[in-house]
């Protein structure tokens, strides 16, 4: 059963980026960085399930599902930080992931909170 985080943040996904800048809009302070941090583990069910799925070979749902989850948590505790800064929105995100011993993985998504205010067209 796929759980969807809810997204109770101010910050849209649209005014986040990888990129430096958003389009349309300037950066009028920059903040700092932010993160966002979450370690996981897998379920020894979900590890039987998708050992099984490596039987059959390509994709295996169970660890993409798994990621999905982990990524997604990251990136909204990375907003949730950037909110605490007072940024209306984050650039140049990134991720990165360590095994923290087997079977633990800790995901890092962090960037960097700004203030932006949309360009005016003369």
């Amino acid at each position: 059963m796929s759980r969807q985080l809810a997204s109770p943040h101010k910050i849209p996904h649209s005014m986040t980026t990888t990129a430096l800048a958003l389009d349309g809009y300037r950066t009028t302070e920059t903040l700092g960085v932010v993160l966002g941090i979450t370690v996981r583990s897998r379920s020894i069910f979900g590890l039987i399930g998708a050992s099984l799925e490596t039987l059959r070979g390509g994709r295996i749902d169970r660890f993409v599902e798994l990621c999905e989850r982990t990524r997604s948590e990251a990136f909204e505790l990375m907003l949730q930080h950037a909110e605490q800064h007072g940024a209306n929105a984050v650039v140049a995100i990134k991720y990165d992931a360590t095994e923290v011993m087997q079977g633990v993985s800790e995901v890092l998504c962090y960037g960097t909170a700004v203030l932006v205010e949309p360009t005016t067209i003369a």
